[in-house]
């Protein structure tokens, strides 16, 4: 899945979970539905970057989880 440049450094929880979407929806590479895609690479994001991560940033990227929640109508839940 090829991902926006920066989109995990933005601050608007919803134009990072819009672009999730997309960037989900458009890839031939993912086994998964397209919102499992877009909410592991989410996921894997905020599990990586760990304590590293502004508590800012990780406040806006959990509000993105949401937007991605919201998105897809609360289907196919990844808990």
């Amino acid at each position: 899945m090829d991902l926006e440049p920066g989109v995990f450094t933005w601050k608007d929880p919803k134009r990072i979970a819009d672009s999730l979407r997309r960037s989900a929806e458009a890839s031939t590479r993912r086994k998964a539905s397209p919102f499992r895609s877009a909410m592991s690479m989410l996921v894997f994001y905020i599990n990586r970057a760990g304590k590293h991560l502004d508590p800012q940033q990780r406040a806006i990227l959990e509000q993105a989880k949401q937007e991605l929640r919201r998105l897809y109508n609360g289907l196919d839940k990844v808990h």
